[in-house]
């Protein structure tokens, strides 16, 4: 049959991609860990340069488990802060019309705020 598409085996690919979020979150304290040993500290060192706990610090690195919180703190501890950005990237523009509106934003973002000037009563 023309067309025809058997999805046992396009399971087959593409399942085995995806992580579950018990894997990713593993991976990130897997990440950690190897970045913290790379740079020569020890849990201890670390905990205290990130302002947390030892405890919390090997719960991140063993299970992936802490708060959004220690998470920024440790990669600020460990210098990789900077990619912590592009996290949740913007999805790409479907249009040039909508690519100049992000653009538009961006810009919007990126300018300088002042304050309002206090009126005298």
């Amino acid at each position: 049959m023309a067309g025809y598409i058997d999805i046992r085996a396009l399971i087959g690919h593409i399942w085995p991609m995806i992580k579950t979020s018990t894997e990713i979150l593993v991976a990130l304290g897997e990440a950690l860990r190897a970045r913290r040993v790379a740079l020569n500290l020890s849990q201890e060192e670390a905990a205290r340069r990130a302002g947390i706990g030892v405890r919390t610090l090997r719960r991140i690195e063993s299970a992936g488990q802490g708060t959004i919180e220690s998470l920024v703190n440790v990669a600020v501890a460990m210098r990789c802060e900077e990619k912590l950005g592009d996290i949740f990237p913007l999805p790409p523009a479907r249009s040039m019309d909508e690519l100049m509106q992000q653009q538009r934003q961006a810009a919007e973002l990126k300018r300088p705020q002042r304050a309002r000037r206090m009126t005298p009563r």
